[in-house]
């Protein structure tokens, strides 16, 4: 047995986060999960799943590292209690790889090159779908989102997010090919056209116009997470956001971040809610803004956005963070978790079919924080949407690799639609991201700052809108069920086998 075979994947998986944003070296997704799938093919079973654990400790130990400091230093968490809740997740998220890889050796015992372009890349699509639906799904650093700035991004406005993942896994399977020196030709010419298929696609306009552009602007308030809630300091913060905000001219749309009201509707509707209404009204300005909203009727409150200098109405959000935003199995465990001490923890879901909020006479996809990281929640409000907005709270995430992954997965968004993306955030990053997922002006973190900017309002389908994941998902699964059945019909023949 190769004695650094643990070591090499624990590095592999590691090195799978410098993939994504703030890095954005995206090749290095290919070579990691090249390394994993690899290792996966000198296997048994029991080694499989080691190494996919090792690759998933290395992968989420790295990459989601910043929970630890939402829950110690922001949500005031003891250490130890922080701790575990962090090593529990990673652990968890872990099981993922892990579980495909003994899943791959097993129902898979003879290797042809076909179960290895075939059968591990749909496998691996099969397993982060499930990671972003299981238990409300945590889809956090899917694949796919590494390759917003490389050719393979090209397919995220046809495939999605996770079909994009798959031409990465593809593509580590074809390299695996050409290294060992298996097929090399075919593999390398494969290479080329899913890579070349990609970058032409880049050139594919799949959305147009709908109108002219908007004048927008996004209010970074910049207030600490220690402040933000503080009574004292109510006063202040109504202050410095309708300061940055009047001071603006020429603006069509305003956009605040979650929350940025940091007080229940009806405690300043006649007051601060009123006066906003007459402010806006004098300019014909239309502003999104995030505040709770309590329903007194069943005691419920809500994450909400509101939209004033228009129809007013609100969006409650329906994908709650578990233990940040509801305890999951309250039913079961009771008020045990209480004593963590957990923030906000009691938020009630917003209905799955809301009426879309309107920015500046336009319709708009309205996502708060954690919820820009679901493309199958955002697709729901398309083709009526002109453009996305999504208001968040980054300050959580403390000086962490998270503000850039939480910007990179709305970048994607915006690529996966065909539609502007408005993302407004308390303390960073703040960012105005055109049709295609670039980003055209952003701000800087932890500091007071208004990005300014112009975004034109789209209309029109792209593939991944109209069909979803649903085909990327049953392709496969399919492909997984034949391979499976021509490896069962091949098992008494001559082949090279897994050690299973």
């Amino acid at each position: 047995p190769d004695r650094y075979s643990a070591l090499r994947v624990l590095f592999a998986g590691a090195a799978a986060v410098t993939a994504f944003a703030p890095f954005g070296w995206f090749p290095v997704a290919t070579l990691s999960l090249a390394i994993l799938f690899d290792q996966w093919l000198q296997d048994n079973r029991k080694q499989a799943f080691r190494h996919g654990l090792l690759f998933g400790a290395g992968f989420f130990g790295a990459g989601i590292s910043w929970v630890f400091v939402s829950i110690n230093v922001y949500g005031h968490v003891a250490a130890p209690a922080a701790t575990f809740v962090t090593l529990g997740l990673i652990v968890f998220l872990s099981l993922y790889p892990a579980l495909l890889g003994y899943f791959l050796v097993r129902a898979f015992p003879v290797h042809t090159p076909a179960v290895l372009v075939v059968a591990v890349p749909a496998g691996w699509l099969v397993s982060e779908w499930l990671r972003g639906w299981v238990f409300s799904g945590f889809p956090w650093l899917n694949t796919g989102t590494s390759q917003i700035d490389g050719p393979l991004g090209g397919y995220a406005p046809v495939l999605g997010v996770y079909g994009t993942g798959w031409t990465v896994a593809v593509s580590a399977a074809l390299l695996i090919l050409v290294f060992r020196g298996w097929h090399r030709a075919p593999a390398v010419v494969l290479l080329l056209l899913l890579w070349g298929g990609g970058w032409l696609l880049q050139n594919m306009q799949w959305t147009q116009p709908r109108g002219d552009a908007l004048q927008v602007a996004l209010v970074q308030g910049n207030i600490s997470q220690e402040d933000k809630w503080a009574p004292e300091n109510l006063l202040n913060t109504f202050s410095r956001y309708s300061e940055l905000t009047f001071n603006e001219q020429d603006v069509d749309l305003v956009i605040w971040p979650e929350t940025a009201i940091p007080a229940f509707h009806d405690q300043v509707e006649d007051s601060f809610i009123a006066f906003l209404e007459t402010e806006l009204g004098k300019t014909g300005t239309s502003l999104l803004t995030g505040i709770p909203v309590l329903e007194k009727q069943n005691w419920e409150y809500f994450n909400a956005v509101i939209s004033l200098g228009g129809e007013q109405a609100f969006y409650y959000k329906q994908h709650l963070v578990p233990y940040g935003e509801y305890l999951p199995l309250r039913w079961l465990i009771g008020n045990t978790l209480d004593a963590l001490a957990v923030p906000n923890a009691d938020f009630s879901r917003g209905g799955a079919s809301q009426t879309l909020l309107q920015g500046a006479g336009y319709p708009v996809s309205t996502s708060i924080c954690f919820e820009v990281v679901f493309g199958e929640q955002i697709i729901r409000d398309l083709p009526e949407a002109a453009m996305l907005v999504n208001v968040s709270n980054d300050a959580w995430f403390g000086k962490s690799l998270a503000p850039h992954q939480h910007l990179e997965m709305a970048r994607m968004r915006a690529r996966e639609t065909g539609r502007s993306m408005l993302r407004a955030t308390n303390t960073g990053i703040s960012a105005i991201i055109d049709h295609e997922g670039r980003i055209m002006q952003q701000s800087p973190q932890f500091e007071t700052a208004v990005v300014r900017g112009a975004v034109v309002p789209m209309q029109g389908t792209t593939p991944y809108v109209l069909l979803g994941n649903t085909p990327v998902v049953v392709f496969s699964v399919v492909s997984l069920l034949l391979c499976w059945s021509v490896c069962r019909r091949k098992r008494e023949l001559p082949g090279k086998p897994l050690n299973a």
